[in-house]
């Protein structure tokens, strides 16, 4: 596919330096130069360079300096932008957990954040880092789970105000199946409590909101139960009955076409695009964590894409973690993560 050229570049962080991020960059940049042309790395350059030659048989994707995100727009085919946007990296081990690793990681998600606020940028495509290094990075890197929460309070305080003026969900995505979570990083116990109808609802609106403009039309949602079979009207549970039903019939009174709850061993099936290219819904939206996670990444974890939806800026992720197994040997696949910049192309394309 020719892709339309990017009014402004796309920005990918390296994610945890000691983990498989900096090399399934490296490789995306030399398997798949089209869907990079127009982003860059906004990290350290070093770090990338040693990636690069790790990855490469044989020498023919250089790795290049740049001092701004516009001039990622003029490289050159099968070269790598970096854009040094955290001090300089000393040489991290392969595979280690490093606090130093964290600290370098959450500066890059930080940096390419307020970039794309700023408008400097088009999108942001986070390489996965790794959330125990992340904690041992110290202030302010500990008071975040995850990439979703550091995203969520820098958009939050850019545009003046609270977290809980700002709600964001997280979506996983394939070209089969779109799940939206109505909570993410909780226990079970703590994710059943937060099955209300103001979360629900809130989610419905974000993601009929985020999915409108990438689809050109109204997105079919449907909500699955929590409790089995959807709580057979009531004899396994009531939280169908007296919170989710009404929410969707709240829902559907603003506009939005929602549907349900259906049955969480059945919903995700009708809602996979069938060979014929059809879905009978858009979106599913799951209840808890693993209720959405588990469909999603049974139908491939190289494919799936996490998108963060409610902030004011486009961000993907691949869908999976930093593997730090695998790091340092080239081994590691960067299917999820072109994926993911695919998928910030096509929601930079449908903003504009």
């Amino acid at each position: 596919m020719n892709w339309p050229e990017l009014k402004h570049p796309i920005a990918i962080t390296p994610g945890d330096p000691c983990g498989i991020g900096p090399e399934i960059i490296a490789k995306a940049w030399c398997t798949a130069p089209e869907m990079t042309q127009g982003c860059f790395v906004a990290g350290d350059v070093g770090l990338m360079r040693r990636a690069m030659a790790l990855v490469q048989k044989t020498p023919g994707f250089p790795v290049c300096e740049i001092e701004s995100p516009a001039q990622a727009l003029a490289v050159p085919p099968r070269c790598l932008p970096v854009l040094q946007a955290v001090p300089v990296a000393p040489n991290l081990p392969w595979g280690q957990l490093d606090a130093r690793a964290g600290r370098l990681a959450g500066e890059a998600v930080l940096w390419a954040t307020r970039a794309a606020l700023r408008g400097e940028i088009a999108a942001v495509v986070t390489a996965p880092l790794h959330k125990e290094a992340l904690h041992a990075a110290g202030s302010p890197y500990d008071q975040y789970p995850g990439h979703t929460e550091l995203l969520q309070a820098e958009s939050a305080r850019h545009a003046g105000v609270t977290l809980a003026q700002m709600p964001v969900r997280m979506m996983l995505a394939n070209d089969e199946l779109r799940v939206v979570l109505v909570s993410i990083h909780l226990s079970l116990r703590e994710a059943l409590d937060a099955i209300t109808m103001d979360q629900v609802l809130e989610t419905l609106r974000i993601t009929h909101r985020a999915l409108t403009p990438l689809l050109g039309r109204k997105p079919r949602i449907a909500v699955a139960g929590v409790n089995p079979h959807a709580g057979e009207g009531g004899l396994f549970g009531r939280e169908e009955i007296e919170i989710l039903q009404p929410c969707v019939s709240a829902a559907r009174a603003e506009g939005i076409d929602a549907q349900g709850p259906f049955a969480p061993d059945t919903v995700f099936m009708r809602a996979r695009q069938r060979a014929d290219g059809q879905r009978e819904f858009d979106a599913v939206i799951a209840m808890y964590h693993d209720q959405g996670l588990i469909p999603v990444k049974y139908l491939g974890v190289e494919q799936g894409v996490n998108i963060t939806l409610g902030l004011p800026l486009i961000r993907t992720s691949p869908d999976h973690g930093t593997a730090m197994d695998l790091a340092g040997q080239g081994k590691a696949d960067a299917s999820s993560l072109i994926q993911a910049i695919r998928m910030a192309r096509q929601r930079v394309l449908a903003a504009h």
